[in-house]
């Protein structure tokens, strides 16, 4: 067998089949999926171009494009689920990071969802999730944070916050 990062190591389509692709279920078309598997294998762009008869070039379009869609994707389960949290807290601009944890606990009690964090690690997920939109200790932006029923933390931007 030929080495990791070769095209003759991977056959795509048993690998796309085994990973249940599926072009009318998913985001990616077949073209995005098979140039992502091979990428995700270390295979070089110039050799799926060889591989698939284009250029290089476009391949790497295509691995862009692909990316891009996955981004989008993820994009859209994390805004799915944060407006179906049954747990879902407005926290304001001004607001003092170590003030969130209590906010969220206490929101959580009250509907009876457990999260699994603790108050350390709750203000590092959701500082790390907001981006730029907090900085430091400070809420610089307005965020929703939302808690699943899972107990999973999702944390947004929010535009026009409802603030209490």
């Amino acid at each position: 067998m030929a080495n990791e990062g070769s095209v003759d190591a991977v056959d795509v389509a048993e690998l796309l089949d085994r990973a249940g692709f599926d072009a009318d279920q998913s985001v990616l078309t077949r073209r995005q999926a098979e140039v992502l598997a091979l990428r995700e294998r270390d295979v070089r762009q110039a050799d799926i171009a060889d591989l698939l008869g284009t250029s290089r070039a476009n391949v790497s379009s295509v691995e862009s494009s692909a990316r891009d869609n996955v981004e989008k994707a993820r994009e859209t389960v994390a805004f799915a689920e944060a407006l179906s949290a049954p747990v879902r807290i407005e926290i304001a601009a001004e607001t003092d990071l170590y003030d969130v944890p209590d906010r969220v606990y206490d929101a959580c009690d009250a509907a009876d969802v457990k999260v699994n964090h603790t108050a350390p690690d709750l203000m590092k997920l959701v500082s790390d999730d907001a981006g730029d939109a907090v900085q430091g200790r400070k809420v610089v932006d307005p965020i929703l944070v939302g808690i699943t029923s899972t107990g999973a933390v999702r944390v947004r931007r929010s535009e026009h916050a409802d603030i209490e």
